[in-house]
């Protein structure tokens, strides 16, 4: 009988560790890298898909998954709410919404709907950050714990960096905005525990001591942080202008910066394989720098680029190289390294709409991606072109990125959210 129930709890342990929770943005590790071997390789509106749902409202927000619930940030615009609405993974029904009443006028492009920020969970409570309507916790029965007012977000485009779980604390990038800041609360209470405010570097080699003010070249950071594990211990990267960070995580000291990027970022950092890259926006500048470093580490950059594309998504590492999609719908491939473009194609779907916003994800040897006319783009992570397949589904646009869980995707587009693929 012993043996017997051993074998029992085994199995069990197995079932758990193949199935793959999705609890933030961009997946456990917050870099776009899931377990999941059996995701789909090819589906359309009439073939694949297990569910969809419509939505209220237009949003660019990604859904995360612990599970059997789906949890998704969501505006109310006519009612001047913001919601967090939990869904039955099994059919897409909705279990519980919860809303936030905010009726101040809050600066926004119309490109970013409010809600822009996915949660996050840890599987006993979920976060969601609401821009300048603050941050709330509740269970997963959506009962509330917590709720904190964060102040105002003041930036003429909105806000969409989404929270961050690790240990008992829950990071939030407040910004963009003058007084930009990183802070972590105590995830049971809500409590503050540190705050790190952004560096006063606005450009490579300038100390003026301004952020934000009309007389500097500081713009902004969209990122969301990711933790990054090196030989000192996990530490917490912040793509800022200006430059790229290593945070401790538990006291909020910086621990490194490497000069060199451009004061606009739109993407979060990408690591691996031991090597950490920001790259910035609108043809700016990208940096790649050794992890665990200590002081400025500006000298020991291993590589630097100018006038790089567009890019607004994050990419992936993967076998020593790095890939990014690049807004105007073209993949780059790069030596990570060394920087060195491996080929640089352009990935058109058939939809009129070629850009993308999104984020990639990397499932073994294939990279996933969104591109706006709601196409999900294939290919082999290779440092050969390789394009496996463009997986069309509604047309309608979407700004958000994709969530893997036990064989199946999760795809948000402004009028439906898809279940993609059969459970696993």
């Amino acid at each position: 009988m012993k043996a017997l129930l051993k074998l029992c709890a085994l199995a069990l342990l197995s079932l758990n560790l193949n199935a793959e929770n999705w609890p933030m943005w961009r997946g456990a590790t917050g870099v776009g890298i899931t377990a999941e071997k059996h995701l789909p390789l090819k589906w359309s509106v009439a073939e694949n898909i297990t569910w969809k749902i419509e939505l209220p409202y237009r949003g660019n927000s990604t859904p995360i998954v612990w599970g059997e619930k789906i949890f998704l940030t969501q505006p109310l615009e006519e009612e001047q709410e913001r919601a967090l609405i939990c869904l039955d993974r099994l059919d897409g029904k909705e279990l519980w919404r919860r809303t936030v009443k905010y009726a101040e006028t809050e600066n926004s492009h119309r490109t970013n709907p409010y809600c822009s920020e996915s949660p996050a969970t840890d599987g006993e409570r979920v976060v969601a950050v609401y821009g300048s309507a603050g941050a709330v916790c509740y269970d997963l029965s959506g009962k509330l714990l917590w709720q904190r007012d964060l102040g105002k977000i003041q930036f003429t485009w909105g806000s969409a960096a989404s929270p961050v779980i690790h240990g008992n604390l829950v990071y939030i990038y407040r910004g963009p905005d003058p007084k930009a800041h990183l802070i972590a609360l105590d995830k049971r209470t809500g409590k503050t525990v540190w705050q790190l405010n952004d560096p006063a570097i606005s450009i490579e080699g300038r100390t003026d001591g301004f952020r934000g003010n009309k007389d500097s070249k500081w713009i902004c950071s969209f990122s969301t942080p990711i933790l990054v594990p090196t030989k000192n211990g996990p530490e917490l990267i912040m793509n800022y202008p200006g430059s790229l960070a290593g945070i401790d995580p538990r006291t909020g000291k910086r621990l490194w910066q490497c000069r060199g990027l451009n004061p606009l970022i739109y993407s979060s950092p990408i690591a691996g394989e031991n090597v950490v890259v920001g790259m910035g926006g609108y043809f700016g500048t990208s940096v790649a720098v050794t992890a665990g470093g200590r002081g400025d580490v500006t000298p020991q950059t291993l590589w630097r680029t100018e006038r790089t594309p567009n890019r607004l998504g994050s990419g992936v590492i993967y076998q020593g190289h790095i890939y990014v999609l690049n807004t105007n719908g073209i993949m780059e491939c790069l030596n990570l390294k060394t920087g060195e473009v491996q080929f640089s194609e352009r990935v058109r779907g058939r939809g009129p709409k070629q850009e993308s916003w999104s984020s990639m994800i990397l499932a073994g040897d294939r990279i996933y991606i969104p591109n706006q006319s709601g196409e999900t783009i294939v290919l082999r992570a290779n440092p050969k072109f390789e394009l496996l397949g463009i997986n069309a589904l509604d047309g309608i646009l979407t700004n958000s990125s994709l969530a893997a869980s036990d064989g199946q995707l999760f795809l948000r587009t402004h009028q439906h959210l898809w279940c993609i693929g059969k459970r696993q």
